[in-house]
């Protein structure tokens, strides 16, 4: 029999591992190592001839756990990467994606883990997982980072007080941290990651919202819903302004369709605060392209970033033909959340001035987050509502503080330009710099 060494674990992974039930539900922030604490104990199982379930919300999440068993393993177990299972002994661990549920479907085992939970179809769990333990009395582990409160947070909640006969669940944090009126400290808590330094967590607690913060590192489930922006009112408080020399100008665009506006919204990059606001609907294509050519005549700002989806993307080639420095941006799930997410943290940083504009206030407040069945989060207007002002601000002030289209990235040096970031749009010889 081979000797398999398990990967080490830390304090807090000790301590959960002791207190390990039949259904086991860890949150835990990022970098916890939870999927490492997962791969010591199937390997572990498997070594011993059990046959043990590996899911993950994709593929290259499923690849993150095989790798670390590889790593963990060496040359003592069998791998066969077109099957995706490990053989240890007189054991294995199968590996499989969840993006379909019925992937897991048809096999019998004695354990399973199931990495990144909050992100899985919970069909996985109580249609397919679940009744697979059922025969052998199987034993599970559910684990990842909270995504608000979904089938995760239902089941953890149920492990939590006892509803699940041999369950238990667990909230560990990155490393132990509390929020005291706006400011981060310092809190040790017994299950965190002691390897991490707390200036790690300083930083980003810095740089992310604080939503986002409590979640992610934190690992509490917050509550689904709700309004995304703080602080709306207290920061809508200026009139449209002039052009001014010696300022540089940047352009936020969301396109309309039959029922929704279309939105050009001019930001000072450098006072960091919005400047003009052009809202039309019902208005052709053709006519729209020659009112933000004359918007930028006006302003002449250093960028113009505009949804690229759909018909954004021959109004983009129109556009720069006739010289504007505009740019596209690929409105995705995972692109809007990022957008979003920089700038709710504008909003809580007090980062940024809007102008008193009651439609444009109204649109901020009412936008909400929604948790969906499967557990991604989806940012929109309400049914009925619009969000095409928040959108437009929200690629806008992208542009002004000085990042792509991650907002949760480093921040680029203060001395740094906007076509010093963007260096493609040197290519553009239309709008001259003001002087």
């Amino acid at each position: 029999m081979a000797e398999i060494s398990v990967p080490k674990l830390h304090v807090g992974q000790e301590e959960v591992r002791r207190e390990a039930r039949r259904f086991n539900f860890l949150s835990a922030g990022r970098r916890w190592r939870k999927t490492t604490l997962c791969v010591a104990i199937a390997l572990e199982r498997a070594s011993n001839g059990a046959e043990v379930l590996w899911g993950a919300p994709t593929y290259d999440q499923v690849r993150i756990g095989w790798d670390e068993t590889k790593r963990g393993t060496g040359d003592k177990a069998d791998y066969h990467e077109g099957r995706m299972e490990c053989r240890v002994n007189d054991g294995r661990i199968l590996y499989r994606s969840l993006d379909q549920p019925d992937n897991a479907r048809g096999h019998t085992a004695d354990g399973c883990v199931i990495d990144e939970a909050a992100d899985v179809d919970p069909a996985a769990w109580h249609e397919v997982i679940r009744p697979m333990l059922i025969t052998t009395r199987g034993w599970a582990w559910v684990i990842g980072t909270p995504r608000a409160r979904n089938w995760f947070w239902t089941e953890w909640r149920r492990a939590a007080e006892g509803e699940v006969a041999d369950a238990m669940a667990w909230q560990a944090p990155t490393l132990g941290a509390a929020l005291v009126e706006g400011r981060l400290e310092r809190r040790p808590h017994p299950l965190e990651n002691p390897h991490i330094a707390f200036a790690e967590i300083q930083a980003l607690w810095e740089s992310m919202p604080e939503r986002s913060f409590r979640q992610e590192i934190l690992a509490e489930f917050v509550e689904d819903g709700g309004g995304v922006f703080r602080n709306v009112r207290e920061l809508s408080v200026l009139q449209p302004g002039e052009p001014r020399p010696g300022c540089l100008y940047v352009a936020g665009v969301d396109w309309g369709r039959t029922t929704d506006f279309s939105i050009f919204s001019v930001w000072d990059a450098t006072g960091k605060a919005q400047m003009a606001l052009e809202r039309m609907t019902r208005v052709d294509f053709v006519s729209q392209g020659n009112r933000l050519i004359a918007l930028c005549e006006r302003w002449r700002p250093d960028v113009v970033l505009a949804e690229s989806n759909s018909i954004g993307r021959p109004m983009l080639e129109y556009l720069q033909r006739a010289g504007l420095p505009v740019r596209g941006f690929e409105m995705t799930h995972a692109s809007k959340l990022r957008l979003i997410d920089g700038y709710a943290l504008g909003f809580e940083r007090r980062a940024f001035r809007l102008l008193d504009d009651p439609r444009q206030l109204r649109e901020h407040e009412a936008f909400e987050q929604q948790t969906l069945p499967g557990g991604l989060i989806r940012f929109a207007a309400p049914a009925g509502e619009h969000d095409d002002t928040v959108i437009a601000n929200a690629l806008a002030w992208s542009l002004a503080r000085g990042v792509d289209d991650n907002p949760l990235e480093e921040e680029e040096p203060e001395a740094r330009t906007i076509l010093e970031a963007y260096p493609a749009l040197k290519r553009f010889p239309g709008l001259a710099r003001r002087k």
